[in-house]
């Protein structure tokens, strides 16, 4: 059976979308009020729900653009080290296993019910989305948070994070970082350049992750242009918004990256669960992929012992 170059990007892209190890614990720097306050559980969370959530959303201050925050605070590891880590989730996929979902797929899949149970966890628990303006700016200067803050994040454009995802974190007031691989947009299950657009206007941030998911460890040449150059430029006219945080495929980095980076204009890069870069922990920030075996008991325990 033949098949068109078309399919066998396709093909491509959906193997490396799950072409990375399970997340594992990692690096642990959970505060102890952190896992106190996690552990109780919903019942014994001073707020919950969707209209806790979305009050203090509100009234949460403004994060300053990263732009204005002095290169010495960016550039003192030691003291974002310091800091206690802020939970962040990784999602891919949101829709039901089917009978070709291999089991290691599986992680990288959250079916419908299970998503809207992590969710409504999330909400119940007490907790609120973060932008990642704010989550620079509180590792950066320890700038305040909404109580029990955690972020979203979801890798590689597939059109459910659009029309599953997106429609269940508006009930909670929750907002998300998409990170974007730019050749499959417009493409079948996956987003157009218009749905991009659209949770952008609405308050999400738009991240950059690669041309076609190649492994930023392998780079050569022309492969940031490429890779990272062509791809940023495309969002930015998409959202008509400066892009500045970047998703490493795979989570897989090294630190010849970081300069490479930097003088395109990003200001800190997502990987998965390894340890942080001790000398540029923005560039290594940490990442737990929201298996889809997980039940929401499952994943809140799996917060508390991963940050």
């Amino acid at each position: 059976m033949k098949f068109s170059s078309a399919s066998l990007l396709l093909v491509a892209l959906a193997v490396a979308a799950c072409d990375s190890k399970t997340a594992t614990t990692g690096e642990a720097a959970t505060s102890k009020a952190t896992v106190e306050a996690i552990a109780t559980g919903p019942a014994a969370a001073e707020t919950s729900g969707t209209q806790a959530t979305a009050d203090d959303e509100a009234n949460a201050t403004p994060a300053p653009a990263p732009g204005t925050i002095p290169a010495v605070k960016s550039g003192d590891a030691v003291g974002i080290l310091a800091r206690p880590q802020v939970p962040i989730l990784c999602y891919h996929q949101i829709r039901d296993w089917t009978a070709r979902d291999s089991k290691n797929a599986k992680d990288y899949i959250t079916p419908i019910a299970t998503f809207k149970g992590h969710i409504k966890m999330l909400a119940d628990s007490g907790y609120h989305t973060v932008s990642p303006d704010q989550l620079y700016a509180y590792m950066t200067t320890g700038a305040k948070l909404p109580s029990k803050p955690i972020m979203l994040t979801f890798d590689d454009t597939d059109l459910d994070q659009f029309t599953i995802a997106r429609p269940e974190l508006d009930k909670y007031g929750y907002k998300a970082m998409y990170f974007v691989m730019t050749v499959s947009l417009g493409r079948p299950h996956y987003m157009t350049k218009a749905m991009v657009k659209q949770l952008s206007d609405e308050g999400n941030i738009i991240g950059s992750h690669t041309w076609d998911h190649h492994n930023v460890k392998k780079y050569q040449g022309k492969d940031w242009e490429t890779q990272i150059d062509k791809p940023t430029k495309t969002l930015e006219g998409i959202t008509g918004k400066k892009i500045t945080y970047f998703a490493y495929p795979f989570g897989l980095w090294n630190p010849q990256a970081f300069p490479e980076l930097k003088k395109r204009g990003f200001v800190a890069a997502f990987s998965l669960a390894e340890k942080r870069d001790q000398n540029d922990p923005l560039f290594t920030i940490r990442r737990i992929i929201a298996s889809g075996y997980w039940s929401p008991k499952t994943l809140r325990n799996n917060i508390v012992q991963s940050f």
